[in-house]
């Protein structure tokens, strides 16, 4: 994917459907629209944190036999409660 560029506008009413009108003609290979939530930018901040620490070289992974044993730890406390 090529690196993309994000903006934020304020859009009038009456302006509104003109835009997503011109937005949609193009592809979503050039243009994304994307959700404005507060959930939205709290989740990219938080992935952009993440992966400046896996470029820092600070980030701690785990196997995939360590992650399934934790998982199957997880569901055995659990499983009484489904």
């Amino acid at each position: 994917m090529m690196d993309m560029h994000t903006i934020q506008l304020k859009v009038k009413n009456s302006a509104y459907d003109k835009l997503l009108k011109l937005l949609s003609s193009f592809s979503k290979d050039e243009i994304e629209v994307l959700p404005n939530t507060k959930r939205f930018q709290k989740d990219q901040s938080y992935l952009l944190e993440e992966l400046n620490e896996i470029e820092s070289g600070n980030a701690t992974f785990v196997s995939q036999n360590e992650f399934e044993e934790r998982l199957n730890h997880i569901v055995e406390r659990h499983e009484d409660h489904l």
